[in-house]
Formats: C-alpha cells, structure tokens, sequence
C-alpha cells in the first residue's frame, strides 16, 4: 500500500462531463492514468452548475439529464508523484484548469 501521511500535495483538475480523450471519458482516463502510476487514490466529483473560460454556465436541470456538467478530479500525493504525472495529465487535456494546494493528511488507510 501506498503510504502518505503529513504535509501532502492535492491535485484538482476541472475539466466538462463530455470531455474525451481517446475515445473515453477523460476523467476515466485520469483515473486510469494515477492508478497506472501509483498514486495514493484519486476521487471524480460531479458538480451540478459551473462555468469556466468560455463563461458559459453548465447546470442540470430536472428536464436536462443530460448535460456537460462540470467534473473535479481530486488527487492527493507528494509534490514528487504529482509532478512526475502532471505532463501525462497535460497531455490528455485540451482545456480545463489545474490547481496545486497543499494538504495535511491526517489519515490514510484501507477500510
């Protein structure tokens, strides 16, 4: 098992629900891609409105299933791992937003 604990890094990547890379999901490919890697654990949130660069707002509606919500791909690592993966993650996007910030992780362990 991977062990992190103390001062950590946390990745967040916003990115649209219909974002796809190589004819996937690119949220699914990220995950895929920091389980390949060896990262601690990584979590995709689905947000329910949000805009980004275009300054359009994407929001679900009850009568609009069906939407290009935003997504939020979190990972906690070392600075170390993240940099290691981040030109990966670069490549698999072709627009979104990045952030690094640190976090104190207080516990980490299997269920």
């Amino acid at each position: 098992m991977h062990i992190i604990e103390g001062e950590q890094v946390l990745m967040r990547i916003f990115i649209g629900e219909s974002d796809i890379t190589d004819g996937k999901p690119l949220h699914m490919a990220l995950l895929e891609l920091f389980r390949r890697r060896g990262l601690a654990g990584a979590t995709v949130l689905r947000g329910i409105a949000g805009f980004g660069a275009h300054s359009r707002i994407h929001s679900a509606h009850l009568l609009q299933l069906s939407q290009d919500l935003p997504v939020i791909v979190e990972v906690i690592d070392s600075q170390e791992h993240l940099d290691d993966v981040l030109p990966e993650v670069e490549k698999l996007m072709t627009g979104g937003l990045i952030t690094l910030e640190k976090a104190w992780v207080i516990r980490y362990s299997p269920a």
